[in-house]
């Protein structure tokens, strides 16, 4: 049974991500970061367990990293109807990752394999400090500032600094995969399947 332990936490980001929107459109600002903590943590121990007990599944390589990006859409989706950020930013970490889909799709099945890198967990963890940034900005600008009992000074916004830096690393690692995919995989392979099917005649 304990096994199935990151499995199962997986599943519990899956279901946090409602959650997580839910307490988000209702601008409860520190709801929303705390159950976004939870998530995190969720994620750390189930990458622990996996590793330390060797409990990596097929299910775990597929699920955990699709976690991790449906809450990250999901919560600047969020964002961006709320117009805490601008357009642009999701739509770019949209077309990233359908590129990074079908790249993975048109590689399936040809015994290739492009592990994550420190490039794309990079992007990921800045879009997350991004995010909780917002979320902290408006809760600080918001509730806090306009509480009676409070004199606090406006807080700048500057998530957008980071969201800038995270974009930037999300069509890095972009790139840098898309030269793993095609450069040091498919093309490389294709090409030894040609000469296979060539020498076979």
């Amino acid at each position: 049974m304990f096994k199935y332990v990151p499995n199962i936490l997986t599943i519990i980001r899956f279901l946090l991500i409602p959650i997580i929107i839910f307490f988000a459109f209702q601008d409860n600002y520190v709801a929303t970061i705390l159950i976004l903590t939870i998530s995190g943590l969720t994620d750390i121990l189930d990458g622990y367990i996996a590793r330390r007990f060797n409990f990596i599944s097929d299910f775990g390589k597929l699920m955990d990293p699709l976690a991790d990006k449906a809450t990250q859409i999901a919560l600047l989706g969020t964002l961006t109807i709320q117009k805490i950020i601008p357009i642009w930013i999701i739509v770019i970490v949209i077309i990233k990752e359908f590129l990074m889909v079908s790249g993975a799709s048109f590689l399936y099945g040809k015994e290739l394999v492009v592990s994550s890198k420190w490039y794309g967990k990079l992007a990921t963890v800045l879009f997350y400090v991004a995010i909780v940034c917002s979320l902290f900005i408006q809760y600080w600008n918001g509730p806090l500032l306009n509480h009676p009992e409070y004199s606090l000074p406006t807080l700048p916004e500057f998530d957008t600094y980071i969201y800038y830096l995270a974009v930037f690393s999300t069509v890095f690692s972009l790139i840098m995969y898309i030269k793993a995919f095609y450069l040091q995989g498919y093309l490389k392979k294709a090409m030894e399947q040609k000469t296979d099917s060539v020498i076979k005649k």
